[in-house]
């Protein structure tokens, strides 16, 4: 058995606007294994967002609680969880936020030399790995508005990659960009993923989705149901032996199946 990185018990979220109350998240029970790659689906407005935000420890919680990494978040202050998310976290949204007076390299080194982890050349000689890996290390001087949405949003996986992060959590990843980058930003989070990385996503795309080892699916901020599908290729994996392409239209296939029968 994996050993659980991430748990949420009995989490809460209310919002309060204009005198009534908006409960967002209620009583959610889940569990996140060690390298496990997560998806969080749902029809809008159900709460995959607030979801990822809460157990992340980016947006606050009104009751129950978030065991990360073997820590009560709820019991953290703003300056240890910040601490937290820099040094364990890493983070992925559909807006590719990045400062716009830094090159694409500094981007991506700055939370390598917030972390104060290794030495300044330790944090350049990982970008720079981390973009070939990539296959972005020719914008590594660019402006980010001199790239494409793609190699910007491969630019946010790296920066979020730098410091080694022990989950990563995705917003819509490849919600504003087109099929062919979003196929290869996917492709990014699956290697991610592969070499340890846990990866817990939000999105609404099927073909997305169909890489994830599991699905949440989430209706008026609780948990309807999961689907397991497993790593692919892996034991678990009931596609068998075919081709990456076989494997994941068969993938996308069930889950479709299974999405319609929860009301997708």
């Amino acid at each position: 058995m994996a050993e659980i990185c991430l748990e949420a018990k009995d989490l809460c979220k209310t919002y309060i606007v204009d005198g009534f109350s908006n409960n967002v998240l209620q009583n959610i029970n889940l569990q996140i294994e060690e390298g496990e790659f997560v998806s969080i689906m749902g029809p809008s407005g159900s709460g995959k967002s607030t979801l990822l935000y809460t157990i992340s420890g980016m947006d606050d919680m009104t009751a129950g609680k978030v065991i990360f990494d073997g820590k009560d978040l709820s019991e953290m202050n703003e300056k240890q969880l910040t601490k937290m998310r820099l040094l364990k976290m890493g983070f992925i949204f559909q807006q590719m936020y990045m400062m716009k007076k830094l090159s694409i390299m500094d981007n991506i080194v700055l939370p390598g030399y917030q972390a104060g982890l290794v030495s300044r050349d330790e944090v350049n000689k990982k970008a720079e790995d981390l973009m070939r890996k990539l296959g972005i290390i020719e914008t590594a001087g660019r402006e980010i508005t001199e790239v494409s949405g793609g190699q910007l949003q491969r630019a946010c996986l790296a920066r979020a990659l730098i410091n080694s992060p022990k989950v990563l959590f995705a917003d819509e990843p490849t919600g504003a960009l087109n099929s062919k980058a979003s196929m290869e930003v996917l492709e990014e989070l699956v290697k991610a993923n592969k070499s340890g990385t846990t990866v817990l996503m939000v999105t609404h795309s099927e073909k997305v989705a169909a890489s994830s080892d599991r699905i949440i699916y989430l209706v008026d901020g609780d948990v309807q149901g999961e689907l397991v599908l497993g790593k692919i290729g892996s034991s678990d994996d009931e596609t068998g032996k075919k081709s990456d392409a076989e494997m994941l239209q068969i993938r996308e296939r069930k889950l479709r199946k299974w999405l319609e029968e929860m009301g997708w």
